[in-house]
Formats: structure tokens, sequence, C-alpha cells
């Protein structure tokens, strides 16, 4: 007993420090546009340098779906001064590790180094967006690298056209309607001209943050960036930022998907407030109330009580003009997606009539804050949040600050969203079933007989 009170004692302590610590940053602006964010951490010699895009697929105009998606591949083509191909080479025979990642609201790159190669990461961003290589080799190139990534990842994954699915029929007739990965046909059609047009509207010092974070000293990594960033010319076009106004569902909307499937899916989608509001916060502690661990509600309930489903699990997909708060689950063996349906529904329903005991509730904010703090323990954590916060709230020291904005979130906020959004008129309900479910057309002529 004794050693169990130190354990937890301990905990506590190590949560208190990590919670006090204090993320310290300067940031400032290029003449050219570029804002620059530096995060001083000498207690590792690694450093991540990142460069964040404020283009995403709802940036895209009408037949040109992809486009952000595909230039987060294109531009790892090389420049005039890089060898095309030779782009993860370089770093990672520098110590090095480099991705990037494309989402409906933005385009994120990044390298993380050993600190002594900082300038190396500095030269490899500042060449992507002074002159990426864009020409026919490249793009022919390309193309094929992502139709091989939409084979892999989705048209042969079971369940995993899901997100176009659902978000077609939730923002149907604005820009969220399609997801990043976006139209091949669009891609094929696209001339040399269309791409460099999109490259010169976005990818440009006025539309991105360089974030950096790690074993720098502040003063020597601003003349780095000077050297490198401050001769890139500030982009001369207008960057489009369309305004999503989703039109009313009309009622719940509901689809039938066969696919190569074992068993059968139910997936519900519930449009949602955009990422930052009072609302956004409330429904990010209401998805960890119901699927937050072995022990939330979905789980106990569904999995282990009733055994209705293989997995059930929420999340709330979150974006800068809105979002989705998706269910979904897997049915186990002897039962039925109506059934499983059922369960899922009455669990959100027991949100909005039953209150919420005060231990569940602490148990919520314990996993909360252990999230916040695990999410900035890595210099690649910290230079992502600090870009994210500044792109998509102005604000950078929420990374220092927005755990306060959980932590005022009540059991009647989470209570008040419930009923709110998770509403039958503001839901899309998908049932993916086994092809073999599938009913020919033959069977329906003999039906009707």
């Amino acid at each position: 007993m004794r050693n169990t009170l130190i354990l937890i004692l301990t905990f506590a302590l190590f949560g208190a420090m990590a919670q006090e610590k204090r993320i310290d940053f300067v940031e400032y602006d290029l003449d050219n546009g570029l804002h620059v964010i530096l995060h001083q951490d000498n207690s590792t010699p690694i450093v991540n340098v990142s460069v964040l895009y404020h283009v995403g697929s709802k940036n895209e105009p009408d037949g040109r779906t992809g486009f952000a998606h595909f230039f987060e591949h294109l531009m790892f083509e090389g420049s005039p001064n890089i060898e095309r191909g030779s782009f993860f080479k370089i770093i990672q025979n520098a110590g090095g590790q480099l991705n990037a990642n494309t989402s409906f609201d933005r385009t994120f790159y990044y390298e993380t180094l050993p600190s002594h190669q900082l300038e190396l990461g500095l030269y490899m961003e500042s060449e992507r967006m002074l002159h990426a290589k864009i020409d026919s080799t490249g793009v022919a190139t390309q193309k094929e690298v992502v139709k091989e990534e939409k084979r892999t990842r989705i048209d042969n994954q079971p369940y995993m056209s899901f997100q176009s699915k659902i978000f077609g029929k939730a923002y149907e007739g604005t820009p969220y309607s399609w997801t990043p990965i976006g139209s091949f046909e669009d891609i094929d059609n696209a001339t040399e001209e269309d791409f460099k047009d999109f490259f010169e509207t976005f990818y440009v010092p006025n539309n991105a943050t360089l974030s950096i974070a790690g074993d720098i000293q502040i003063e020597e990594t601003k003349k780095l960036v000077e050297k490198y960033f401050a001769e890139i010319p500030r982009g001369t076009k207008e960057i489009p930022r369309p305004e999503i106004e989703a039109p009313d569902l009309g009622g719940e909307v509901r689809e039938e998907v066969f696919d190569n499937v074992q068993l059968p899916g139910v997936f519900q989608a519930y449009r949602m407030a955009e990422q930052g509001s009072e609302d956004y916060y409330a429904m990010q502690m209401l998805t960890t109330l119901l699927s937050g661990g072995q022990s939330s509600r979905f789980q106990k309930e569904i999995v282990d009580n009733k055994e209705i489903a293989a997995f059930v699990g929420s999340f709330p997909f979150a974006l800068e003009d809105g979002g989705l708060f998706v269910s979904l689950g897997l049915v186990n063996v002897g039962k039925t997606p109506e059934e499983l349906e059922e369960a899922m529904i009455a669990e959100i329903e027991r949100v909005k009539t039953e209150p919420i005991s005060d231990r569940e509730f602490q148990k919520l904010q314990n996993q909360i804050e252990n999230d916040f703090v695990s999410s900035n323990s890595t210099v690649r954590g910290i230079a992502e949040s600090l870009a994210d916060y500044h792109v998509y709230y102005g604000d950078a020291d929420l990374i220092n600050s927005e755990i306060e904005r959980y932590m005022s979130v009540t059991k009647e906020d989470i209570q008040r969203v419930a009923k709110k959004y998770l509403t039958p008129d503001n839901r899309v309900t998908l049932y993916y079933l086994p092809k073999s479910a599938q009913q020919k057309p033959e069977d329906e002529k003999l039906d009707d007989q």
C-alpha cells in the first residue's frame, strides 16, 4: 500500500511539473510575409524544422480537386539545386527524418534533424518554397505515386471509403464535400500551367508559417532564417479563402455500402462546430467520455457487456470551418447492424438525459490533460502545435493556455452539445455490408414474381 501511495504521489508530482513547464517562443514576420516561430530547448541535440502552408483541399477550385494533396508529393521532386528524387536521401543521410501531410485546411512539411544540421533543414525548405521543380516528368511520376497511394490506402482497404462518402453527403455543395485525395480525373486533366498557377498562388511566404523547435540559439537561427528565406518574393496572387456554409441536411441521410468486408460496420457522422469554438472543446470531452480508453462508455457497454461490437469508437473530425463528430463500430458475429446502431444511439441519448458523475468527469479531465501534455512532449509536436495555433487561432501562445479551455468545460456543457449536435436530423449514417449480401438484379426479379 505504501509503495502504491508513493507511486501515485510521484505521478502527481511529475504531472504538475509538466503542466507548469511553459513553452517559450519568439515570433515575427519577414518582409515577404513569412511568419516565423522559434522555440529554444537545448535539453537534447535535436531540432525540428517545419513549414505549414495554409492550403488544403477546401481551397481547390472546381475541377481541381486533389491538388493540395498532389502538391504534398510534387514538392519532394527537388529544385534546380536539389537533384530529382534526392530530397529524402539528403535528409536521411544527415541522420534526419522527414514527412508531410495534407488535410482539408492545410499542408504541413517537417524535418527532424540533429541540431548541427539545422541549416540543412532550412536550405531544403527554402528551396521547396523558392522554386520547387514543377515539370512534366515530376507531374507524371507523382500522378502514379498518388494513384498507388489511393489504391493501397483507400480502394483496397475495407471501410476506408467512408470518409469520402460521409463528407460528400454531410457537406454536399461545399468545398468540404471532397476529401484531400480528390479526383484522379481532375489531376489527369490538369495542365502544367494549372499546376504552376496553384503553386504560385498558395506556396508563397505570405501563406506560410516556418516553425522551428529544439536545440537552437535564437539569434543565430534568426540570421539563418534571413539568409535562406528573406530573398523569396512575396506571392502576388489573391489567396482564396472559401467560406463554408453547409445547407441543412433536411433529415437523416442513410446509405448502404457493399464492400469487401467480413464484419458489417455502422458509421455515423454529425455536423459540428468549428475547431476552437466553445462547443468544440465540449465535443472533444464528449469523445473521451464515449470512447476514450477501455473504461469508456462505448467500450464497457457495447463491446464488453452486450458484446454487440468487435470495436466501437468515436472522434471529432475537427475542421477550420466546421467538422464532423464521427461514431463507428464493427458488428460482432451473430449480431446485426441494426442492433449496433441502436446501442450506439442509446449511449448518446444517455449522455443527454443522465448526469455525468463527479468521478467520471474527473477521469475525463485527467485524460484530456494527459493527452494535451503528451502532444507537446517532442520538438516535432511543439513545432506543429505552434504553427497550428498561429494559423487557425491567431495565437501561438495557446500552446500554453489551451488546456484552460478544456478545463472550463462543465458536465452541463457536454450534455448541451450532445443535445445540440447529436440529433437524427443532423446525422449521416452508413451501413457497410459484405458484397455477398448485395441483392443481384436477377434476385430482385424473382422477388417481384
